[in-house]
């Protein structure tokens, strides 16, 4: 069993006294070149400083930042690339997925099983398994980089079509549609993607955004613990139901599972 989880924009800083080493990280069979394609061109568009001149402007535009202390610690994260300390995956990202499921809370078991189990996708390194060392850097999905041709979507979509996704039995992709777009899974292929929606007390159902990634982050918690290992769907589900939770196949379409919370 596979689960895929969104990256967040947030990062811890700091790490460990090791750099960045692409040769090492999961996947490398499939991703290796791209990763060091996309890192280039990232590091290239790196200006000396982001608040002035036009490679400060493009470096904005690019990324999407406004001038200011975050823009700065941008630059400074992705022109040390090669040299910053690195963490875990599942420890380098912050936000409400990654606080929901408090993984330094976790006991060892739990914690093994996440770093055996979860994968995240990331923009500059495409698929990392959650105990793969990563610098701070910042990357969205939605950026556009100058200097890489095809265009970020296209490269990742690529080179992650190499991936055999079989070999990790069951997939949960819990990632939000801008990050399915980086790797899509294949049709009729063992994977389910999730969608987190509440119920009202009138029974009507919507979909979440904050309580959204707080519910997934809680639900990679409950699967750690339990030491899950669901081999398809059903299972999952079934796994669910004895957690109290109300997952269930959404019968509108192929390959999606409703999650549906009770209103908070």
């Amino acid at each position: 069993m596979l689960v895929l989880l969104p990256p967040s924009e947030t990062k811890h800083q700091g790490g460990a006294d090791k750099t960045l080493q692409l040769d090492t990280l999961s996947f490398a069979d499939a991703l290796q070149q791209t990763r060091e394609r996309v890192l280039t061109a990232l590091q290239e568009l790196s200006p000396a400083a982001a608040s002035e001149g036009d490679a400060a402007a493009a470096f904005l535009k690019a990324l999407k930042l406004k001038p200011g202390s975050t823009a700065e610690q941008a630059l400074t994260n992705n022109q040390e690339l090669l040299t910053a300390p690195v963490l875990p995956a599942i420890r380098r990202y912050t936000g409400v997925l990654y606080d929901a499921l408090d993984y330094d809370a976790l006991n060892d078991t739990a914690k093994a099983w996440v770093n055996s189990h979860v994968a995240v996708q990331s923009a500059l390194f495409g698929l990392v398994t959650a105990a793969d060392l990563i610098p701070a850097y910042r990357l969205s999905g939605g950026s556009t980089l100058p200097g890489l041709k095809p265009a970020l979507k296209q490269q990742w979509q690529k080179a992650h079509d190499s991936i055999d996704w079989a070999a990790s039995g069951f997939v949960l992709d819990l990632r939000s549609k801008d990050y399915v777009k980086l790797a899509a899974l294949p049709a009729g292929a063992n994977t389910a993607w999730l969608s987190v929606e509440q119920q009202a007390a009138d029974g009507s159902v919507r979909a979440l955004n904050h309580f959204n990634k707080a519910a997934k982050g809680e639900l990679v918690s409950l699967l750690a613990n339990s030491g899950c290992e669901a081999k398809n769907a059903d299972e999952f589900c079934e796994w669910a139901a004895g957690q109290g939770l109300n997952i269930s196949p959404d019968p509108s379409a192929d390959g999606v599972l409703r999650y549906i919370l009770p209103e908070r």
